[in-house]
Order: C-alpha cells, then structure tokens, then sequence
C-alpha cells in the first residue's frame, strides 16, 4: 500500500468541498487559528487496521480526523449556522463520485480505496458560550480498491 496518495486524495477533496480560509494537514488547535483564518479545515490520520485472513492478502481500515473551525460573524448569529453548511459541504464532497456511483454507489478517491466515508459520531461544539464553533469528522477508508 501505498499511503501518500490516498491521504493526501482525501485532503484535496475535502479542502476544496468549502470556502475554507485555511486548509492543512497540520492540526492546529483553534485559539491558535484567527478569526481572519477561518473556516478552516484540518485533516490528521487517526489510525490504521489490518485485517488478514489466513493465506489472503491484509484488508486495511485507514482513519483520519477532519477538524473544521468557524466563527460567528456577529454577537447575534449562532456559531452553528455558519457550522453546518460546512458539514454538509464535507458530507456531499464523499458522496460517491458519478464514474463511482454508476459502479458500486461509494466513493473511491479516482480508485485509491474502495471506500471513503464519514464513520461514526461527528463531534461538535456549536460555540454557545462564544462565537467559535469546532467539529471533528472522522472519516474511514478500505485499501486496496476493488478491481
């Protein structure tokens, strides 16, 4: 397996799914991010899972974190407005591609995985007590591609 394409896939398509001011691989925690600097976006790999049945090839499971920091524009507007758009973006961005779709209905990052998906709880916190809102994605994908 060859791991460099396939995160850095996920990252091109996730940073171009909104207007994110900033976009890295690198996490930066959001009191160190401005104002200025979002809606940002920050992608880390979380872990990875190996599954080898006896005499097959290993089914690997690759995770990573997508983390979004937004802003409220105004004392007035719920952090989550400007939040939830943004989620959406990220959601729709790993629908499966149309050459996918056609196939097998999943996304497959131009045939890096098999699959690519938001898997399990998005963890959020919609800035009630302050303008800042911060939500952590995680996303799954299955190496290798089906052929």
């Amino acid at each position: 397996m060859n791991r460099e394409p396939i995160y850095a896939a996920l990252f091109a398509l996730l940073a171009g799914a909104a207007t994110f001011v900033t976009a890295s691989r690198r996490l930066r925690h959001w009191s160190d991010v401005a104002a200025a600097e979002q809606p940002a976006l920050f992608q880390v790999q979380k872990s990875e899972t190996a599954i080898r049945p006896r005499g097959a090839p290993a089914k690997w499971t690759l995770g990573a974190d997508v983390y979004v920091y937004c802003q409220a524009p105004d004392e007035i507007t719920s952090p989550a407005t400007v939040m939830n758009p943004l989620i959406d973006a990220i959601e729709a961005a790993l629908a499966p591609a149309a050459s996918d779709a056609a196939l097998r209905n999943v996304q497959t990052l131009g045939g890096l995985v098999s699959d690519c998906w938001i898997s399990g709880k998005i963890e959020t916190d919609e800035g009630a007590l302050g303008g800042q809102a911060v939500a952590i994605i995680p996303v799954e994908m299955i190496w290798p591609p089906q052929a």
